[in-house]
């Protein structure tokens, strides 16, 4: 019954997070009774394992490369590499449409990729953002609205919402403020997370999604098809511009840039929690 498949997915959580969180004390108390400086270096090493900015730019790139090579476009082999970073069927694609699944995947995963993991991190060490890949992953594996998983599921999907809840907003921030510095459409990308970010599934995807459709001046969502069945998406974005293969480097020039953001405000928070401990 639900309950009780609520009850088996509270439970493979919570067995997976302690374990995750007990190895990962253990592993840092061990390394300290060795050396300092070996905590540090297993700690950056497990900060480093649960970011993925880098792979997520690169298996965009893969998927535009096909749409731009000359003399001919291979449309088959770009559908190919975006049905390895989305759910959805990509069998009936035209070329929009696989722009618009990349670049919603790279705004969406801003978030799972980038920030969270970091934000954990900075807050609760190499603990906390392996913690956040664990939730995640569960999420990606169990966190399914269908027949299968709706109830079992249902503990992994509520608690990546809560966990990504204050990085989505962060997220849709700072990229306003590279917006302010690359010149883009802020208001644009203001006002499409005001009014559209709303409207999307997730309480979280929706954000990034919103802010970067603004921001490039495209609009993202629409008809989506996962395993033969029809998904109506809200629209996002006010932007009339048609969507082409240049939007997926463009959407990867801002993952680059919250990258950059993102590494200098960790290092201005490790250096204000030196000069509070001064």
């Amino acid at each position: 019954g639900k309950w009780h498949a609520r009850l088996a997915g509270v439970t493979l959580v919570a067995a997976v997070l302690g374990t995750v969180g007990f190895v990962s004390c253990f592993l840092l108390w061990f390394c300290g009774q060795v050396s300092g400086w070996l905590v540090w270096a297993v700690s950056v090493w497990g900060v480093y394992v649960s970011i993925a900015p880098r792979e997520l730019a690169r298996a965009a790139e893969a998927v535009r490369r096909p749409l731009v090579q000359t003399p001919h476009t291979d449309l088959a082999m770009a559908r190919h590499q975006v049905g390895q970073i989305v759910g959805r069927d990509t069998e009936r694609m035209d070329e929009r449409e696989v722009v618009r699944a990349a670049v919603e995947t790279v705004a969406e995963n801003m978030v799972d990729a980038l920030i969270s993991p970091v934000m954990y991190a900075l807050l609760f060490g190499m603990p906390g953002a392996l913690l956040y890949r664990a939730i995640n992953t569960l999420d990606s594996m169990v966190g399914y609205k269908n027949d299968t998983y709706r109830h079992f599921g249902w503990a992994a999907a509520r608690l990546d919402d809560v966990a990504n809840w204050l990085p989505a907003r962060l997220t849709g921030w700072m990229l306003l403020l590279i917006g302010c510095f690359r010149r883009l459409d802020v208001k644009g990308g203001w006002m499409a997370w005001r009014l559209d970010a709303p409207s999307h599934p997730s309480p979280n995807s929706g954000i990034p999604e919103a802010v970067v459709a603004g921001l490039l001046g495209v609009r993202l969502g629409g008809l989506n098809w996962y395993q033969g069945q029809p998904s109506q998406r809200a629209f996002l974005g006010r932007g009339w511009r048609p969507l082409d293969p240049e939007d997926i480097r463009r959407v990867c020039r801002l993952l680059r840039d919250l990258t950059v953001l993102t590494v200098l405000l960790a290092v201005g928070w490790g250096l204000l929690g030196r000069w509070l401990e001064w």
